[in-house]
């Protein structure tokens, strides 16, 4: 053992483990891309300060425009009010649908399946144009009218908003709940049946509880990308005063020159996409909702 030892100490500290190429090459990318991110946030929040409160900016524009702060908190206030009614729908069709397309092998299933991703792929804009073209038909009027007449929601009211919102984010729901039914073990809803459980009893008992965590993320998604809306809303109800929301205020406080209002509503939207987005990594598989 002496004679071992006298050699190993001959032959030098022991090498550590080899750097892998790869590896750095992708930390260094992953690195330069998250840098690109935190620059643009950076710049972001360095120009709305510098104007506000070095430049004191916010002085002048209170004075020019009194009632800044109430429209505002006004276009946030609807905006996250119709997001949260427009996922309320989301999920009533998502979990219907999400299910039916992971269990069920019907007769054009292939074609649904692919319609269902439509909205996905289609400019938002599309949504809009395609909503004024069916309002343009006689059932559109007929929808209308009864919209009008009986219910009292025009075309320019909350209530366009989130059809526009619904029909724009209800896919990446249907998408995100069709794949966490798909991770689910049918097996276990067979054993549930075998053992006294209905269909319905075993998908409220067995399916849905496990399915859980992507349900919610895929909800917290289409909420995300409801507030986001915006080409829709502007071709389809416009950018009235009692109509508007945070990301049709950026594009009018743009036009007005007042680009430091257009940073602060685009940063409370940043604030909420990151604690909507932080939220679905927390309930990625392998983590509980609990």
């Amino acid at each position: 053992m002496a004679r071992d030892r006298k050699h190993a100490d001959r032959r030098g500290p022991m090498a550590g483990p080899r750097a892998d190429g790869l590896k750095v090459v992708l930390v260094g990318i992953t690195i330069l891309f998250v840098g690109i991110i935190v620059s643009l946030i950076a710049a972001d929040v360095y120009y709305l300060v510098r104007e506000l409160f070095v430049r004191s900016s916010w002085s002048a524009l209170v004075e020019k425009r009194p009632d800044v702060v109430v429209e505002v908190f006004a276009a946030m206030k609807l905006s996250v009010l119709t997001s949260l009614t427009t996922v309320v729908l989301v999920v009533l069709f998502s979990v219907p649908v999400g299910y039916a397309l992971s269990r069920y092998r019907f007769p054009g299933h292939t074609v649904i399946n692919t319609i269902v991703d439509i909205p996905i792929v289609l400019p938002p804009v599309m949504i809009g144009i395609s909503l004024l073209a069916l309002y343009s038909t006689s059932l559109g009027q007929a929808l209308r009218e009864t919209m009008d007449n009986w219910l009292g929601w025009s075309l320019a009211s909350a209530v366009s908003i989130v059809m526009c919102q619904f029909l724009v984010s209800v896919s990446y729901s249907i998408r995100a709940t069709k794949a966490s039914f798909d991770q689910v073990d049918q097996g276990l809803e067979r054993v549930a049946m075998s053992l006294g459980c209905s269909p319905a009893k075993a998908f409220w008992k067995v399916s849905l509880p496990l399915a859980r965590n992507g349900l919610i993320a895929g909800s917290v998604m289409a909420w995300a990308r409801a507030v986001g809306v915006f080409g829709p809303i502007m071709v389809f109800v416009g950018t009235g005063p009692r109509e508007r929301i945070m990301p049709t205020a950026i594009w009018l406080e743009l036009n007005n020159g007042d680009v430091e209002i257009a940073l602060m509503i685009s940063l409370f939207m940043l604030l909420l996409a990151g604690m909507a987005l932080m939220v679905v990594h927390w309930l990625m598989p392998g983590k509980n909702w609990t």
